[in-house]
Formats: structure tokens, C-alpha cells, sequence
């Protein structure tokens, strides 16, 4: 105890004479009795004035942590005096060192970090007014420690979530405090916080939004803005969307002020990203709330985007885009949707003059403001808008184009940037919380679906090439490719990253109908080519990626008609393993099956295809037409073909099935592979004439093949 209490007092500052006394008090005490009354004179000096760094440090070194620790642990006290006395001249000791962010970080602090939080939820007289400081000075403690660099963790790992959650919910003395502790906790460690202590903390957020739906006082506007700090990053409880919705449907059916407005808009967004339209109720009612916070969110961005030299209030529009992006998702629903028809097209139209407020500000955008968030956030919702809509506005479109290219392939070669730009846009949109959903690191992929339908069209499409969108679209594949290649873990790559190169291919696969030349001539497609090559045997081995191994197929069997001249396309290795694979996939879509009560089977739908049929089958189509084209380009095609077996096996299916369970379309499709096959090649012919033969074979209601 001793070496705890020596004094470090020889500081020729000026001195208060009273903690002076006090402190020599201090280092002359004897026993435990005689400490504490120093303690407590000391401790009365320090509350009756403000004290700077250099006296709180004089007075830690006369005390130390020694006999505070054990004024936090004693079960037994002086007679006459209640224990949680002695516990508060401790944590008043602590919360007087931790003024100092030095000691807040002491590992003799953080070790009190369970025994502080217990005292947050202890109970005992509410009106005592030592239980009241004590609870006080455990929140200054523990508000310091989460000051400090690694105080957050600290304090999560000793309970304090939980504790403040108890703290709140029992609406004791000091419960703003732990609220307001709590809100900061969450901002700094969000996902260590919902980890720890997500009971607790969903029984807050149930709390608050009851609070929400109930209240009729300026306190709901204060609730709005709390209340997305709360929001876990998985499933919202179902009684806390009820409540939330019905608050913000009073709130936003009001006449508002913006300062009212504003964060009843940052909530629905912050809904929007975490639950899409489920916190909406179906009926009439949640059409009508629905179509009123998009017609809010559209009033906002043009007011905000059209009136050149007004402070725009990033923040706010950002979400406002969001509430914009739930409408587009709405509008294109064709089932289960909560919108009406009519509803539908009067928010078109609403959301088409916000998109051109959203064009008309892309328009301002200089070089220098092109790594702004909130410019990356206007093309974010610029892009949603064109995946579905690219007939309006056209002109416009056209005329911003360039800007996108141009745009697009600056975060492209600064990815890293991109990347750190979308989690800003997700700040900017609900601070201090980031949505649920990851908002996509790189504008190229947020454009690629409206791009692919603007490249249908020659106008927008010429201008693509002349801006060299397809050169960039070519990079970015083969850089999005690497990523699903040998060495990467695929199951952990979001949705997103094969969504884009689907996406990219179906780009691609446009240009190869409407701009062949561009494909002959443009050096990047020749590489594109080699990847497909290359890549495709792998990649139709691999459970569940038949949708991108179609898309890679067919893409490849379209450029090959094109470059047929190119040296990697006669016969080499890679050549040869890419039409193997596209065999493969074209042979196994269809198989015979046994019907009930019939002797014979039927041709259908092998079961891997089956289920993405729908998407798959116009892939199929073209690649089997694709293929038909390549068989005469390339002389080696056909007897590998033969060696594959492919023509065989196909007579035999098609031997083994009812001629009328085979659609027309099939017919055609087969019929010209076949035809093509036995043209190019003597031993096709013969090989296939003797399956024929053998099955005797006709095709469908036509004449014998061959």
C-alpha cells in the first residue's frame, strides 16, 4: 500500500492548498481508516472545482490503483457505513484518472470494466444521492474508455453492451446516459456489438420503436434520427417494422418543416436498404405510404439538383435515392407488388423528372468532383434507373454518355478508390450507420444493365464505341473474371460478381450482332476470346454456374464464327477443349424420360437445366445456332465433333423418344447441327447415317434425315 501512496510532489506549479492539506493527509495515513478519510477529503476537493492535467496526475501518483481496487471489491465496510459507499469512492477515484486518456487506457482501468457495468443495472434507493454519483462516474468512466483507440473492444468484451442495453430498458437514473454510450458503442463497433448482445439490443430497438409508434411530441423527430443506429444487420423484428411504419406513415402524411422531414426520409431509406419494400404492409394503405415516400423522395432531389448554386444536402438525397431505388424495384414487379397499375404510372412519371433533375447534375460534374460520393450515389441511382427503363429521356441519355464512359473507367483504374467511395455513399446516405445491403464498389457494374439494353440501339450504341466503352468492358471482364479463376475461394464472392459478367457477356453478345466489325477488328476482343477458350472447360464442371457457363458458351461460339481466320482458333489445345465444352453443354440440356402408362419416352429438360430454363434457353438456342455457323469455318470442328460422339448419341436420343414430345424448335435446332456435321465431313456422314440406319430414324413430321 505504501509504494502506492508515495508522494510524486515536488512540482514548483501553483497549488491548491486545500488538496494540499488533503494529500499530505494522504501520505500520512497509517491505516485503512485514516486512507479512507483522506480519500474521502480528497475526493470532496477535486468535485468542489475543475482541476487540470497536471493536478489530476499528482493526484493519482499520491493514490494509485491499489486502494481504489479495493474500495470496488470489499464486501465488508465500516460499521455504519453502507458498502456502496466505499464503491463509489472508488469509481470516484477512477473516473477522476480517467480525465486522463492515458490512464482511461490503463489495463488497471480496463480490468474494472465488468465491475463498472454491474453497477449500471445494481439496485437500490433511486433518490440516494451516493448510489446517484456513483452511477454517474461509472458512465465518465466508461465514456473514456470508449474514447480510447481500442476502448470500444474492450468494453464490448466486458459486457458493457449488454449492461447499457439493461440499463436503458430499466429507465433507472443514468439511463440517457446509457443510451447515449450506447449510440456511440454501435457506431464504432457495430458488428462486434449485434455479436455480443443481440438479444439486449433487439429488445432496445423493440423499446425505441414502440416509443416511436406512440409518440406525439417533438421527441419522435429526436427517434427518427436514433433510431437507424439500432437497426441490426440482420432481420429486423417483424413488431418493430409495424411500429416504425406506422410512425413515419403519421410523420411523413404531415405537413412538415425539412428539419422534421429529413430524418423520417433517412429512416425509410434505412429500411429500404435492410428489408427492400417487407416493412411495407400490403393494401391500400402500404400503396399509399409507399407511393407517398417516393413522391417525397422525387420532390426532394429536384428541388435539391435543379436550382443551380443551392447547397445541396448530400445526406438527405442520398437517401432519397435509396426511397427512388424501391420505387423503380416496385414498379417493375409483376407480381406481388404493392402498387396498383395506375400507381405505377403516375410514379414513372414522378421518378423520370427526378432522373432528369439526377442527369441535369451529372451534367455539372467537372473532373474535380468525380471521387465525391454523393457523385457516385447519383450515377448509382442513375444506373437503376436505365436497367429499366431506357426509352425516356433519351437525348439526355445520349448527351450524358460520354461523362458515364468517362466516369466509369476513372474508378475502374482506381478500384481501390471505388471501393472506399461506395462505403462513403453509405455513410453519406444513413450516418452514422452503414446499410445492410453492400452498396456495389465500382460504377461500371452498377451501369452494365443499362448499357446492355443502350447498345440494342445504334444511336446510344455508336456512341458507346467512340467513347471506347467496349475496350473498357473488356478489361473489366477479364479483371471480374480473375476473380471466379483457380485460387480464388468462388463461395465467398457476392452475387454481384457474376451478375456482371452475365451481364457483361449479354453486352458483348449485342455487339457481335449489331457491330461485327468492331468485334474483327478491336484487338481486346481477341483476348476476351482466349479467356473464354481457356476458361470454359473449367468452368462447366462447376455446380451451380450453368446460367454464366451458357452465357460464356454461347458468347465464345459467336465470336469463333467471326474470328475463324484468327490462329487461335485453328485446332489449338485451347481451341479444342472450348468446343469440347461447349458440347457438352449443348448436349446435356435435353435427356429421355419414361412417361407413366407409355412405352416410349419423351425428350425433357435434364434436371440441372430445368429449373433455369427460362433464363437458359434462349442461350441455348443461339448457341446451337452459333455452333451450326462454325462448323464450316473451321474443317477441324466436325471430326472432333465425331470423336466427342455428340452426333451419335443425338440420333440415339432422338431414337428413343416420342417424335411428337419434340417441339418444332428442336427440330430446327438438331436438324441444323446434323446437316451442317454431315456436310463438312465424309466420316460424320457415314457415322451418322449408320445410327440411322440402325434406329430407323425420321425426323418429326418430316422427311428421312439424310
Amino acid at each position: 500500500m505504501a509504494s502506492d501512496c508515495e508522494p510524486a510532489l515536488n512540482q514548483t506549479e501553483s497549488r491548491n492548498p486545500t488538496l494540499e492539506r488533503y494529500l499530505g493527509a494522504l501520505r500520512e495515513a497509517k491505516n485503512d481508516s485514516e486512507q479512507f478519510a483522506a480519500l474521502l477529503l480528497v475526493t470532496k476537493a477535486v468535485k468542489a472545482g475543475d482541476i487540470d492535467a497536471k493536478t489530476r496526475r499528482r493526484i493519482f501518483d499520491a493514490v494509485g490503483f491499489t486502494f481504489p481496487n479495493r474500495l470496488l471489491t470489499t464486501k465488508e465496510a465500516p460499521d455504519g457505513c453502507p458498502d456502496h459507499v466505499l464503491r463509489a469512492l472508488g469509481v470516484a477515484l477512477l473516473a477522476c484518472f480517467c480525465s486522463d486518456p492515458e490512464l482511461a487506457a490503463h489495463p488497471q482501468v480496463l480490468n474494472k470494466i465488468p465491475i463498472l457495468s454491474t453497477f449500471l443495472t445494481a439496485r437500490g434507493d433511486p433518490d440516494d444521492a451516493a448510489r446517484r454519483s456513483m452511477i454517474d462516474d461509472t458512465y465518465q468512466c466508461l465514456t473514456a474508455v470508449a474514447g480510447t483507440p481500442r476502448g470500444p473492444r474492450h468494453l464490448i468484451a466486458g459486457g458493457t453492451v449488454s449492461a447499457l442495453c439493461q440499463a436503458y430498458l430499466g429507465h433507472g437514473y443514468g439511463f440517457d446516459q446509457a443510451l447515449a454510450l450506447l449510440v456511440g458503442l454501435l457506431a464504432a463497433a457495430e458488428t462486434q456489438c449485434w455479436k455480443e448482445a443481440e438479444p439486449d439490443l433487439l429488445a432496445v430497438l423493440r423499446g425505441l420503436s414502440e416509443d416511436f409508434q406512440k409518440a406525439e411530441d417533438a421527441s419522435k423527430f429526436e427517434l427518427c434520427q436514433l433510431l437507424p443506429i439500432f437497426l441490426p444487420p440482420t432481420t429486423v423484428p417483424s413488431e418493430c417494422l409495424r411500429d416504425l411504419q406506422a410512425g413515419l406513415a403519421r410523420i411523413l402524411g404531415s405537413k412538415l418543416s425539412s428539419w422534421q422531414r429529413n430524418p423520417a426520409l433517412k429512416l425509410a431509406a434505412r429500411l429500404a436498404h435492410a428489408c427492400g419494400s417487407d416493412w411495407i404492409p400490403a393494401g391500400s394503405s402500404g400503396s399509399k405510404f409507399l407511393a407517398l415516400l417516393v413522391n417525397l423522395a422525387c420532390v426532394e432531389v429536384r428541388l435539391a439538383l435543379e436550382e443551380t448554386g443551392t447547397e445541396v444536402k448530400e445526406d438527405v438525397v442520398t437517401a432519397c435515392y435509396a426511397l427512388m431505388e424501391l420505387g423503380i424495384q416496385e414498379c417493375t414487379r409483376c407480381e406481388q407488388s404493392l402498387l396498383k397499375e395506375p400507381q405505377k404510372v403516375q410514379l414513372v412519371s414522378i421518378m423520370k423528372e427526378a432522373i432528369g433533375a439526377v442527369i441535369h447534375y451529372l451534367q455539372q460534374v467537372g473532373p474535380e468532383k468525380q471521387k465525391e460520393p454523393f457523385v457516385f450515389a447519383s450515377v448509382r441511382i442513375l444506373g437503376a434507373w436505365l436497367a429499366e427503363e431506357t426509352s425516356s429521356l433519351r437525348k439526355e441519355v445520349c448527351q450524358l454518355l460520354p461523362f458515364l464512359v468517362r466516369y466509369a473507367k476513372t474508378l475502374y483504374e482506381e478500384a481501390e478508390e471505388a471501393n472506399d467511395l461506395s462505403q462513403q455513399v453509405a455513410t453519406l446516405a444513413i450516418s452514422p450507420t452503414t446499410p445492410g445491403p453492400t452498396w456495389p464498389g465500382d460504377a461500371l457494374r452498377l451501369l452494365l444493365p443499362g448499357w446492355c439494353h443502350l447498345t440494342v440501339e445504334d444511336g446510344p450504341r455508336e456512341i458507346l464505341i467512340k467513347e471506347g466503352a467496349p475496350s473498357l468492358l473488356c478489361k473489366y471482364f477479364l479483371q471480374q473474371w480473375e476473380l471466379t479463376s483457380p485460387g480464388h475461394d468462388t463461395s465467398v464472392l457476392p452475387d454481384s460478381v457474376e451478375i456482371g459478367l452475365q451481364t457483361c457477356c449479354h453486352i458483348f453478345l449485342n455487339l457481335v450482332v449489331t457491330a461485327p466489325g468492331l468485334i474483327k477488328r478491336d484487338a481486346c476482343f481477341t483476348s476476351l476470346m482466349n479467356t473464354l477458350m481457356t476458361s470454359l472447360p473449367a468452368l462447366v464442371q462447376q455446380q451451380g454456374r450453368l446460367l454464366l457457363a451458357a452465357n460464356v458458351a454461347t458468347l465464345g461460339l459467336l465470336m469463333a464464327r467471326l474470328l475463324s481466320t484468327s490462329p487461335a482458333l485453328q485446332g489449338t489445345p485451347a481451341s479444342r477443349g472450348f468446343f469440347a465444352a461447349a458440347i457438352l453443354f449443348l448436349s446435356q440440356s435435353h435427356v429421355a424420360r419414361a412417361t407413366p402408362g407409355s412405352d416410349q419416352a419423351v425428350l425433357a429438360l435434364s434436371p440441372d437445366y430445368e429449373g433455369i430454363w427460362a433464363d437458359l434457353q434462349e442461350l441455348w438456342f443461339l448457341g446451337m445456332q452459333a455452333f451450326t455457323g462454325c462448323v464450316p469455318l473451321l474443317p477441324w470442328l466436325a471430326p472432333a465433333a465425331l470423336r466427342s460422339r455428340w452426333p451419335q448419341e443425338l440420333l440415339q436420343l432422338l431414337g428413343s423418344v416420342s417424335p411428337n414430345s419434340v417441339k418444332p424448335e428442336m427440330v430446327a435446332a438438331y436438324q441444323g447441327v446434323l446437316v451442317e456435321l454431315a456436310r463438312a465431313n465424309r466420316l460424320c456422314r457415314e457415322a451418322m447415317r449408320l445410327q440411322a440406319e440402325r434406329r430407323d430414324w425420321r425426323l418429326p413430321q418430316g422427311p428421312p434425315f439424310l
